[in-house]
């Protein structure tokens, strides 16, 4: 009765506004576009923006950087951790100026903050983590790799062209993984077509919600891991360092496990905790390369090392040591000085082990 009566809704403003010159914009709040019926939408004369093309609109989807810059001045709050909670949604805007990227914070979640003098997850007043669970327990191929790829900190590829613009209708895991876009579970990126988890206060929702499917125990127990791991690394205990990545390995089922990107997957949910305490940041420009992964302390955690990891497959953790000093990756952290460790990691393929070795910066 409910469906009958929207469809009845939309064939009357189709047929009230459709080919007539009194409408010049139409603004209908709400999650998906306009529901495809076959191949033709019953209301094609509509141009819409959404999550997926936002387009000149962009900066009108929420609060943009510069105006939580202001609000955070405002109440006294600090900037880098709103940023790291709320910030992640980066949409484009194509005018005749040319091209503008706008980062997208979630208005509920920013008044909340501000008001309350808080930051927290404010996400589950306006959606339940229960629908977040019902959509990525769904047996489609690929899912769940997809979200432990986007718990890892990666990006996944997907195909938005096919999704039916509703709730119901779902043929793959693209489909649901842009469902989520609509939905503000993930952002999407315009020009190379991925999707990752945006910021710290929906990471929690994910966390949250795989906690309680089945499929994704070994996933939520390899995060609950996670913190004994980073202690580990910061006593620059090697052999516990490499039984919680062989661990880790074990518990998270990865399509191909068979390069230097698998093995960047495993090493960053493996250390999924440390991202309460860093920044982790993929290839960073430094010396005469790019370091595999850095961690670089959040401002406010001072008395902890940066860490600079240098993946190996197949070779050895002494290489993957001599590589960083080599190239002068430590030159890109010299704020660290005197507070910088060195972590060589290499997975033997033919012994299936991964190993481990940890230095302590004495120059930079």
């Amino acid at each position: 009765m409910i469906l009958n009566h929207r469809r009845s809704i939309w064939i009357f403003l189709r047929n009230l506004i459709k080919d007539q010159p009194y409408i010049a914009l139409a603004y209908m709040t709400g999650i998906l576009p306009i529901k495809k019926y076959g191949e033709h939408s019953t209301l094609n004369m509509f141009y819409e923006y959404s999550m997926i093309d936002s387009d000149e609109i962009s900066d009108c989807f929420g609060f943009t950087e510069d105006e939580v810059q202001e609000l955070c001045k405002e109440y006294e709050m600090n900037f880098l951790e709103a940023k790291e909670w709320y910030d992640g949604y980066h949409l484009y805007s194509y005018t005749k100026n040319g091209e503008k990227e706008y980062s997208i914070y979630s208005p509920k979640s920013i008044v909340e903050a501000m008001i309350r003098h808080r930051y927290s997850v404010y996400w589950n007043q306006t959606e339940s983590y229960e629908a977040l669970k019902d959509y990525i327990q769904m047996n489609k191929d690929g899912l769940r790799d997809a979200v432990v790829q986007m718990l890892a900190g990666e990006c996944v590829k997907i195909n938005t062209r096919y999704f039916q613009n509703d709730m119901n209708t779902f043929e793959t895991k693209d489909d649901i993984l842009t469902l989520l876009v609509h939905l503000g579970y993930l952002s999407y990126n315009q020009k190379d077509e991925t999707v990752t988890i945006p910021n710290k206060e929906v990471s929690k929702e994910f966390i949250t919600s795989i906690e309680i499917i089945p499929s994704y125990h070994t996933v939520n127990q390899a995060i609950e891991d996670s913190k004994a791991l980073l202690e580990s690394l910061w006593a620059m205990d090697e052999r516990e360092v490499e039984k919680g990545i062989e661990k880790a390995h074990e518990e998270i089922s990865i399509l191909k496990y068979n390069d230097e990107n698998a093995l960047s997957c495993i090493i960053q949910l493996a250390f999924y905790y440390a991202r309460e305490y860093y920044q982790i940041v993929r290839e960073l420009p430094a010396g005469k390369g790019f370091a595999d992964i850095c961690l670089i302390p959040r401002p406010r955690y001072t008395n902890i090392p940066a860490i600079i990891i240098e993946l190996k497959w197949n070779q050895d953790v002494d290489t993957a040591i001599k590589q960083i000093k080599e190239k002068n990756y430590p030159n890109s952290l010299k704020d660290y000085k005197g507070n910088l460790l060195l972590c060589g990691i290499n997975y033997n393929k033919v012994s299936k082990k991964h190993e481990c070795k940890i230095e302590k910066s004495l120059s930079i």
